[in-house]
């Protein structure tokens, strides 16, 4: 039994939910997105809450339970708050900036790295090392986060890199220890 398929997802005031056939659509104050749901899932709206039912109970379909009901879930928040990634890079003269629809990363190599900002996502960069990702997708953040991140991961010597805020790099001796 999923329970986390079984709790039924709150639309809040001001959200508009459309289910037709087999794609949810859903809209509100930051945008509007929408997704198709898989064969043995099906939908409900009564009283501003979306119900997910599965019709039957084969591993398979039950762990597709869950993962509607919290993608339909992240869905909602994105459209009302949004979501935030946080990154940050550590090195001397290492910087990043937005141009445009680009962002210009620094990063200690012959060139600067251009990352072209997709429609729908929002960067911005504070302090010249701090970047902000910013969107109503949470998987479409997560992923432009990845990759600028994926340009310089942090090194674990020095610990120079990009690396999200908060996350902990757990630093290496360097070969001079061991003498």
């Amino acid at each position: 039994m999923s329970r986390i398929g079984n709790s039924p997802v709150k639309v809040p005031v001001g959200v508009d939910v459309k289910i037709d056939k087999k794609t949810v659509t859903v809209k509100g104050p930051k945008g509007t997105l929408d997704f198709s749901i898989p064969a043995p899932i099906s939908i409900e709206l009564k009283d501003s809450l979306l119900c997910f039912k599965r019709k039957n109970d084969l591993r398979a379909v039950r762990a597709l339970h869950g993962l509607v009901r919290s993608l339909v879930n992240n869905m909602v928040i994105g459209v009302t708050k949004g979501f935030t990634k946080n990154l940050e890079i550590n090195g001397v003269g290492y910087r990043a900036k937005v141009e445009g629809k680009t962002l210009n990363l620094s990063l200690g190599f012959s060139h600067p790295v251009l990352y072209p900002i997709d429609n729908g996502i929002s960067i911005a960069v504070e302090a010249n090392t701090k970047i902000s990702v910013t969107g109503i997708d949470k998987q479409r953040v997560g992923a432009v986060a990845a990759d600028i991140r994926a340009f310089y991961p942090p090194e674990p010597y020095k610990g120079k890199g990009i690396r999200y805020v908060g996350e902990q790099v757990r630093k290496k001796a360097g070969k001079s220890v061991g003498k």
